[in-house]
């Protein structure tokens, strides 16, 4: 396949549908063109021949002597399927298609006809239905965009077009250069896992940002993603937060899935700072772009004022910025810069008196110290301060601290003056916000990506599991027609994988059932056994804490009158028997094949409210160690094992065991699509997990081995 560089870097462009008319794209594609100052070859096609804005117009691309990297595509879709053929039989590279109407309205079948026949001739395709390309590399503006795009280092990616030409004139307002924007469209070919992999490697861009309303190839954006985050922060707006995926009505690890969380999940596992609005990735991406990294863990704020001060302070908290809090050497740096009816407690309150003296001195001791990593300074409007004099503080102090190779930013709040000079100062690239969380959020963004640079790990865990095996005993269930396992054969796979399970037995009757609890030792607990009753409980099957003989009886009469009731159809085979496990913490653990990601993996509070409460994680596969950990203490219930109300810390290396062979089981035994441990008992260290009810279900196009 082609080189993607040549997507960004071409030698020459055609223009298909090029015109004399303004009014038509094909005319102000050729226009910004050469307004760019693209240094390549230019070749406009129209079949009318002449001129189009002082080149030669081409009747069709065979017509032009020389080799083409890429064409823009600006006609009417009719028309487009028959010079698509023409410019992949010519051997055009690139062709970046910015008409519309396919299957955006439906039109599958021609995108599909334009996507295989461009493959089949060794032609990618952009789009349809895109704005075009901008690249600063190659001073190229192949857009129907208002032109004049500030260069510089961040580059977007857009799956809307009307969105992207809107961010090219945002951009311009918010001061920030561009070293590309690319707008992919319907992604019939090339999508953003191949732009990641030019953009990656492109020392002009230093940040990337995407906006992504759907992804495709999960796996390969992950591995794409993956690469680019190591070297560069990565910011996307993902919209439809709202939207749900497809609901696995016969588990909790596919109703819990929802597209959004998984998709959440997965962008933070991988590094990907994620935005809800242009906005807030807008800020990041600047801030981001021009700061140099913290150095060192832990930040101070030094303000003119307490409140705003403490709403720093709620601000670090929400954005996991660690402030320093050692109150004597604190007190040994600022006391000499600080009033005596100000405060040297993080935040610095150089007090509503402060001036550019005082900003100057409180700024320098930040710069200075080694035990601070990074700043922020925050100022309400006063008299004693004008903001001219502000605005020359703020812009000395950023530079100073951008040659130290130290962080910076400032909030700063007050009238026209002020915001004139936040307009004033933002144009010179200093971060100058006029709202404290806003500031506080682009350090906060810049503190997460720096520790994920420091602590990711590709170190994935693995376990050995018998996959032949495994395997064997769903082929049997899928030759009954059945895609879930039983409680014995789910029990099987756990003992052949090493999962800690309550001792049980199957009962095919009531004497049965009587001999197998004394087996197991009283107290006991029975459930049902039927391919056609999956939640057990919701058909009164379950039944706990069977002491002697005659609850047993009473159990197993009460049990098969509820599920009769529930499924008079059921196919009845019995009832498990198994030992009553002491209670302590419920935790669910869950692994399933997701339809776009792939294999993922499940960490939550467990038990009968699972989904009540829905406080559960998820991550895709493979996965660290430390990302397991991640995962764990994402959930709200995490402190209940670390031992709460005084209690003794529970077994966190079995969790995490168990959660490293489910996802080997689910990665690696492809016909199984869904795993669902619930509860997974967890005990004191040292005593370990134990799997209380195991649920499997099968991929109904059965094995893939």
């Amino acid at each position: 396949m082609n080189d993607i560089k040549l997507l960004f870097e071409p030698r020459s462009v055609a223009v298909v549908g090029a015109s004399k008319d303004p009014k038509k794209i094909g005319h102000t594609v050729v226009k910004n063109i050469l307004a760019s100052g693209y240094k390549g070859k230019v070749y406009p096609i129209n079949p009318a021949g002449g001129d189009v804005l002082g080149l030669r117009a081409y009747t069709d691309i065979n017509a032009i002597e020389d080799d083409v990297d890429m064409v823009c595509t600006t006609i009417p879709a009719k028309f487009v399927f028959d010079s698509v053929k023409s410019c992949a039989d010519r051997g055009v590279k690139y062709n970046v298609i910015i008409t519309s109407g396919f299957s955006e309205i439906g039109d599958i079948e021609t995108e599909r006809k334009i996507t295989d026949y461009s493959l089949s001739r060794g032609m990618r395709v952009v789009g349809p239905n895109v704005f075009g390309v901008y690249s600063a590399e190659s001073h190229m503006d192949a857009t129907f965009g208002p032109g004049n795009i500030l260069p510089g280092s961040v580059a977007i990616i857009t799956q809307s077009g009307a969105l992207g030409l809107a961010m090219i004139g945002k951009t311009k307002v918010e001061n920030i250069g561009l070293s590309s924007i690319v707008s992919i469209g319907n992604k019939c070919d090339v999508d953003e896992a191949d732009l990641l992999a030019y953009l990656t490697e492109q020392e002009r861009t230093k940040v990337i940002l995407m906006y992504i309303e759907g992804i495709k190839d999960g796996p390969r954006f992950i591995d794409a993603v993956k690469k680019a985050t190591r070297k560069k922060p990565v910011v996307v707006i993902k919209s439809g937060r709202s939207e749900r995926g497809a609901v696995a009505a016969a588990s909790h690890t596919g109703s819990l899935a929802g597209s959004d969380e998984i998709i959440d999940a997965i962008l933070k596992q991988n590094g990907v700072i994620r935005a809800e609005n242009i906005q807030e990735a807008f800020n990041w991406s600047k801030y981001l772009g021009n700061s140099p990294p913290p150095t060192g863990d832990q930040a101070v704020i030094i303000t003119n004022g307490g409140g705003i001060g403490v709403m720093a302070t709620d601000a670090c908290e929400k954005y996991e910025i660690e402030l320093y809090d050692d109150g004597k050497k604190l007190k040994e740096m600022f006391g000499p810069v600080t009033p005596s009816f100000g405060s040297t407690k993080n935040p610095i309150d150089i007090t509503g008196g402060a001036a550019s003296a005082e900003y100057n001195s409180a700024l320098g001791v930040a710069l200075d110290s080694k035990e601070i990593g990074a700043s922020m300074a925050l100022y309400c409007e006063t008299s004693t301060f004008l903001a001219a004099d502000l605005e020359k503080v703020l812009e000395e102090n950023y530079n100073t601290y951008l040659q130290r190779r130290k962080p910076l930013l400032f909030a700063i709040v007050g009238g026209e003056d002020i915001e004139n000079a936040i307009v004033k100062l933002g144009r010179k690239n200093v971060p100058v916000y006029g709202d404290v969380y806003e500031a506080v959020s682009c350090l906060g963004k810049l503190y997460w990506y720096n520790r994920y640079l420091r602590y990711h790990s590709e170190l994935y865990e693995d376990a050995q599991i018998p996959v032949a095996a495994i395997t064997e005993i769903c082929k049997n269930a899928i030759k009954q027609d059945r895609y879930f396992l039983l409680a014995h054969e789910a029990q099987q796979i756990m003992d052949l994988v090493g999962i800690p399970v309550p001792k049980s037995f199957v009962a095919r009757n009531l004497d049965e059932a009587i001999s197998c609890a004394e087996k197991c030792g009283y107290p006991v607990v029975m459930k049902i056994v039927s391919k056609d009753i999956i939640h057990k409980s919701d058909a009164g099957g379950v039944a706990l804490n069977l002491e002697d003989k005659g609850e047993i009886i009473d159990a197993y009469q009460a049990i098969m009158q509820s599920c009769r009731a529930y499924n008079p159809e059921a196919n009845i085979e019995g009832v498990e028997i198994a030992e009553m496990l002491k209670k302590d913490v419920e935790t669910i653990i869950g692994a399933r094949r997701d339809n776009t990601f792939g294999p993922i993996i499940m960490f939550g509070l467990g038990g009968i409210y699972v989904e009540v409460m829905k406080d559960v994680a998820f991550r895709s596969l493979p996965i660290s160690r430390r990302e397991i950990m991640n995962m764990i203490k994402e959930t709200r219930s995490y402190p209940l094992l670390l031992g709460a109300r005084g209690e003794d810390p529970k077994d966190m290396d079995s969790v995490v065991a168990i959660i490293i062979k489910l996802g080997a089981l689910i990665s690696k035994c492809t016909v199984i699509a869904d795993i669902e441990i619930n509860p997974l008992m967890v005990y004191e260290q040292g005593e370990g997990s134990k799997a209380v009810d195991v649920r499997i279900l099968l991929a109904k196009d059965g094995v893939k081995q």
